[in-house]
């Protein structure tokens, strides 16, 4: 069966009416379950017995088992969830004084093979659906009981790599009559699929794009991310500027500061080079550490040197609070898992 939370409002408008519904039950369906987070259709109790007795019929309700939680030391909480396949997910929840912020992961594994991060140690299994990564949000939310603010799409995967699936989930949480988080408030990040970003430049999600750059020259970049040999650095800016044209929304550009590697003066002179004049934000992240990785966390002075330059150049740039990583919830850490 069908899981009901794979639906738009839209689609689900549909499925009522080939169901012989009014449309305006979908509405209230979709309320049940995306804002007052229901586990049962018996749990509809505007809805007639005998349409809820379809519903069971016709849907499945999705509702993950979480068979580990993690606290580390800051308050972040990372849940691996039973995907109900016979694999597991990672998703992470952090505190900021903004609210409450979700990291959703968009695939069981990944195919990109980027060198530091953990989602590549084990093999792709197959990409989440829309409902599932919509069930990653509700499932904190009904653990935690609090409400999230924010959703980033940077959790195992790549997330433009599971373009439908991701761009319905965001229609999802972001329709006012359902969870209703604000176009601005999700973020979606992606190593560079320069196709997909001009795709994603025509939906009008006004969504935030994060774009994974680590590197200032092709060779460095290459090293450390296997897609750059597709679509180089030149390919990568010019969509992005396209994006930004398109959406009029500021990209955010991620970049993983490793020892020795990509973190020196000259690094950062490349990058302002690259980068001047573009509605843009550096977000610098100490890189972590993760299992037979090969790169290393530059150091404190070298970060803060990266980002005053960059300051002074025109190109705003912030390191991003480290959170969880003595839980491995940090960024690049996430991992698929076999139950």
């Amino acid at each position: 069966m069908k899981n009901i939370k794979d639906y738009n409002l839209e689609e689900l408008k549909k499925q009522l009416v080939q169901m012989g519904e009014k449309p305006f039950r979908a509405e209230q369906i979709f309320k049940w379950v995306h804002q007052e987070n229901v586990t049962s259709f018996d749990e509809m109790t505007n809805l007639s017995l005998e349409l809820r007795d379809k519903l069971k019929q016709n849907f499945s309700m999705c509702i993950f088992n979480i068979i580990k939680k993690q606290v580390a030391s800051d308050g972040t909480i990372k849940y691996l969830f039973d995907v109900l396949d016979g694999n597991a997910i990672e998703t992470v929840l952090m505190k900021y004084h903004h609210g409450y912020s979700i990291c959703v992961s968009s695939q069981i594994g990944c195919k990109m093979g980027c060198k530091f991060c953990a989602s590549t140690g084990i093999a792709f299994a197959r990409s989440l659906t829309s409902g599932e990564i919509v069930e990653q949000l509700l499932a904190v939310e009904r653990d935690a009981r609090i409400k999230i603010s924010n959703v980033v799409f940077m959790g195992i995967g790549e997330p433009l790599d599971n373009y439908d699936n991701v761009v319905n989930a965001i229609r999802i949480i972001n329709n006012q009559k359902g969870v209703n988080i604000g176009a601005r408030h999700i973020s979606v990040s992606t190593s560079g699929l320069v196709p997909k970003i001009y795709q994603l430049a025509e939906e009008n999600i006004q969504c935030t794009l994060s774009i994974s750059l680590h590197a200032t020259t092709d060779e460095q970049r290459s090293k450390m991310m296997p897609i750059n040999n597709l679509y180089n650095i030149e390919e990568l800016l010019k969509s992005c500027k396209d994006y930004i044209a398109k959406t009029n929304r500021r990209i955010s550009f991620e970049y993983a500061l490793a020892k020795e590697n990509n973190d020196n003066l000259e690094d950062a002179k490349r990058l302002v080079k690259l980068l001047k004049g573009m509605n843009c934000h550096v977000n610098l992240i100490p890189i972590n550490k993760i299992e037979n990785g090969t790169f290393t966390k530059s150091t404190n002075e070298n970060i803060m040197k990266f980002r005053d330059y960059l300051n002074d150049h025109g190109i705003v740039a912030t390191i991003r609070r480290e959170l969880g990583s003595d839980i491995d919830a940090a960024c690049g850490q996430l991992r698929r898992k076999n139950l």
